[in-house]
């Protein structure tokens, strides 16, 4: 573990120059990872106990005065945990490599960096977040939205209902973006729509991408687009307004889309880690928890299996034909 963890993270940009690796505003992934270094340990250092902490918090379109919010969050660890804890901000790609070269030992990620960090780092989620508005509280539904009016109809079946979208036009949130592309382009295959995520001008009209999640609604609410893919959160503010969500209903739902998670680094020892797990738990407690709702509007920290909470994602990948 190194002594000393410091230093801002740098934009996304260079790291993704650096390992070939991006991702989107929403979490995912923009390009495989070529010629990684594998993930380099510092040997001599394992050994020693814990001496400070350095936290990754990425940034997300529903979080603002996130440097604050995480000082924060990082003031009451360090005083839970008897050691001085560094909070740094920087996107996913940014978390993902300050794991792999050890500039920092724990970071909020959502589904797919996690698999990219464990792939890199070792690192491996160990809590998932909670929200009010995911349906399944540490998993959330992937949904096809259309406006109020349109002529598609949720049938009996998802064949029947999917099969509705054949010559449509479809805005996706984003190639990499796993509830707003993954989830729903793995639903088309597995229902024998498309065969992988590179033939679906073969069975839509026209296929787009909004970038973000409130711009693949707009693209539907503007007439634009019969059908977006996002996440259910994002039928709410700060993603559209509510007057905009009035304008539209969910087709199809997607469920068991992993929640974001926090990962731990592989050389943090046991016993610290478990000390660390402990800490960031009891920011479930009411004197706390305002401290972590702060950051991304999560109401609660659970205990996960990481293979387990993540394998939904990789059969998903799996299915479309990306390598996680």
């Amino acid at each position: 573990m190194s002594v000393s963890k410091r230093g801002l993270l740098t934009a996304g940009a260079a790291f993704a120059t650096l390992m070939g690796l991006g991702f989107s505003t929403q979490g995912g992934i923009q390009a495989s990872i070529a010629n990684s270094q594998p993930h380099q340990q510092a040997p001599h250092l394992l050994a020693q106990k814990l001496q400070n902490l350095t936290i990754v918090f990425p940034s997300r379109a529903d979080s603002t005065d996130l440097q604050t919010k995480a000082d924060a969050v990082g003031a009451f660890l360090s005083k839970e945990l008897g050691i001085q804890v560094t909070a740094q901000i920087g996107d996913d790609t940014a978390a993902v490599e300050a794991l792999r070269a050890n500039r920092a030992d724990v970071a909020f990620l959502s589904s797919r960096p996690a698999l990219k960090a464990e792939q890199l780092a070792n690192s491996r989620l160990y809590l998932a977040e909670v929200r009010d508005n995911y349906s399944g509280k540490y998993t959330y539904d992937s949904v096809f939205v259309v406006s109020n009016n349109s002529p598609l109809k949720t049938r009996n079946s998802p064949k029947g209902t999917l099969e509705q979208l054949r010559g449509k036009k479809i805005a996706f949130t984003s190639p990499t973006s796993g509830s707003g592309f993954i989830f729903p382009v793995s639903e088309l295959v597995k229902q024998g729509f498309v065969p992988n995520r590179d033939r679906l001008d073969g069975f839509f009209g026209q296929v787009s991408y909004g970038g973000n999640y409130s711009k693949a609604l707009q693209a539907v609410l503007r007439g634009q687009a019969e059908v977006a893919t996002v996440s259910e959160y994002a039928l709410y503010s700060p993603y559209i307004t509510p007057e905009e969500k009035s304008k539209l209903r969910v087709l199809y739902k997607i469920s068991g889309v992993p929640a974001h998670g926090i990962a731990i680094d592989d050389d943090v020892p046991t016993a610290d880690r478990a000390k660390i797990i402990n800490a960031l738990l009891k920011l479930n407690q009411p004197a706390n928890n305002q401290l972590l709702r702060n950051l991304y509007n999560s109401t609660e920290l659970v205990r996960v299996n990481h293979n387990s909470h993540l394998a939904p994602v990789r059969d998903a990948l799996k299915r479309v034909g990306i390598e996680p």
